[in-house]
């Protein structure tokens, strides 16, 4: 049975293109839930015209399901939260070379 920390390993490998960090780094995952064997993942993206608006969560989608037991995976864009920078995680910052700050961001 997969676990919600499997579904989080996996969205690791999957990168903005634009941006050298992965998208559970940049704070761009808010909730994965798992029902059976579907995974409900609710995200944002870094901007609402972003370019990559229908490729990532065509990649999320297909690296979840390759996830064993998991069959089907539901992505929902989401722009409330609005993401900021201050999402991202100390792993992140570290990587872009940004200062660490005390907000929000977790490391997933």
């Amino acid at each position: 049975m997969p676990t919600v920390e499997d579904v989080y390993t996996e969205l690791r490998q999957v990168y903005d293109p634009e941006i050298p960090v992965n998208i559970v780094d940049l704070g761009l995952i808010y909730d994965v839930r798992l029902e059976s064997e579907s995974c409900n993942i609710k995200m944002t993206l870094t901007s609402q015209s972003c370019p990559e608006a229908r490729s990532i969560p065509e990649v999320v989608k297909r690296r979840v399901t390759e996830i064993e037991g998991i069959g089907a995976c539901q992505v929902e864009i989401v722009w409330e939260p609005t993401w900021t920078p201050q999402r991202i995680s100390a792993n992140g910052r570290r990587i872009l070379g940004l200062p660490e700050e005390d907000g929000p961001a977790k490391d997933g």
